[in-house]
This record gives structure tokens, sequence and C-alpha cells, in this order.
């Protein structure tokens, strides 16, 4: 495992296509990097992850290993500043990497199986029932949301763009020579709106291109627990 020690200064259309679920799917983000020696097992355990319908696997790309002589090519800096976030929400004083974020509220080294495999199940106990729905008509996503507890507001909408599978050729730095294949990777991650959970929430954002997949999450503000979910597959 890779760690870097931080000062954290935290700083309707009958054709359409749609997904809705009475149960959310388990969030996971896994921070990652083409960079890091350790984290090729962790992105294998993501594409075991990736065939499962109660779990929205995604792979977020971060930049902090790039120094080390290969560029990670699906690195993004709001990446790295999302997992800080996390570190200071959860009381770290270290971002690394793998890591697995379990709907914004847990985490676990992204290569460790078994502690993966813990940490879902206690997710899938706590889940609750969601109405959350996205449809897609032509170019143009649409979200619903049902009220769900309005305790918890302010809720983050947020809107995913991903690429279903991408194989890279890495050819310098601490995984030169290999060739790794990346699942769900994010390309997109875009602040819809805020919703105080009473009534109805409805959105409209335009897509991304043919190859890219959609995702909708609701999470709590300031990158909390995240209590709904809902994919285009």
């Amino acid at each position: 495992m890779r760690r870097i020690l931080t000062a954290l200064v935290f700083a309707g259309v009958g054709s359409m296509a749609a997904a809705q679920s009475s149960t959310s799917p388990v969030v996971v983000e896994l921070y990652t990097s083409q960079g890091c020696s350790s984290c090729p097992s962790a992105d294998r355990v993501l594409e075991k992850l990736s065939s499962r319908d109660d779990i929205l696997p995604l792979s977020l790309h971060v930049d902090y290993w790039d120094y080390i002589g290969w560029a990670d090519t699906f690195a993004n800096p709001a990446f790295t500043e999302r997992q800080k976030v996390y570190a200071r929400n959860m009381g770290e004083r270290m971002i690394y990497t793998p890591q697995m974020v379990i709907n914004g509220g847990a985490h676990v080294v992204g290569n460790r199986p078994m502690d993966v495999a813990d940490a879902l199940n206690l997710a899938k106990d706590t889940r609750g029932a969601t109405s959350l729905s996205v449809k897609l008509d032509g170019s143009t996503l649409r979200i619903q949301a049902m009220a769900i507890d309005p305790a918890g507001a302010p809720y983050a909408v947020q809107f995913v763009t991903y690429l279903p599978e991408e194989t890279v050729k890495i050819k310098r730095g601490e995984n030169a020579g290999k060739e790794v294949t990346y699942v769900n990777v994010v390309s997109g991650w875009q602040h819809v709106g805020d919703w105080d959970g009473t009534g109805e929430f409805t959105a409209a954002v335009n897509t991304t291109p043919e190859e890219d997949e959609h995702a909708v999450i609701l999470q709590k503000a300031n990158q909390g627990e995240v209590v709904a979910a809902a994919r285009l597959r």
C-alpha cells in the first residue's frame, strides 16, 4: 500500500431508456493511480465488483503519483481534492492509494478483498429504500427523486459519467511494462444541484458521448453519506 502524508488544509417518453431501483446500489469509489505499484490488484477487485447490480463501483484516478515517471492518463486533480475531503471527514491525516470509500462513510484498503467484502456487507445491511430514477431522452438525462429523510438535508445531487472499460499500456514508473485494464473510469463528476429532501426533485442534464455511461448519486452535503444512487447500464 502506498501512502502520502499530507497537511490537509481544507482547505416522459415511451422510448426513453430508464433505470430505477427501490434499493440503492452501494457506491464504491476506488482512488487509484497508474503510477502506484499496489493499485493493479485493487483495480482487479473493482473489476469483479462491476458485474454486480447491487454495487456501483467507480474508479477515480488521482494525480499525486505522476511525479515518479508516469503521468496517469485518467488522473484528475479534482479527484485528489475529493479524496482529501473524505480524509478530513473521517479524521484521517493522510491520503493513500489504493483506497476504497464505501457509500461516502467508510474506507478500506482496496487490495484487501476480505476487508472490502466486510465493508460492503455492512453497507448493504444499512442501506434504505429510495425513489431515485434516471431516464435518457435522446441526449438529455432526466433525474427524478421523491421525498426522503429531510433531517439529513441538504443533499447534493451529482451526475457522474464513466468509461466502462479501458486498457492502458504503462511505459514508465512503478508499473512500467504492465498492461492494466480499468473499469468504470470516472470521466466527469458534475454537481447538479442541492435538495432539501422534501417533495420532488427534478433536473435535466446534457449527456456525454455514447461511450460514456451515466449515474446519479445523492449524497449528504460536504461529501457525507451517500443515500441513493441510480445508473443507466
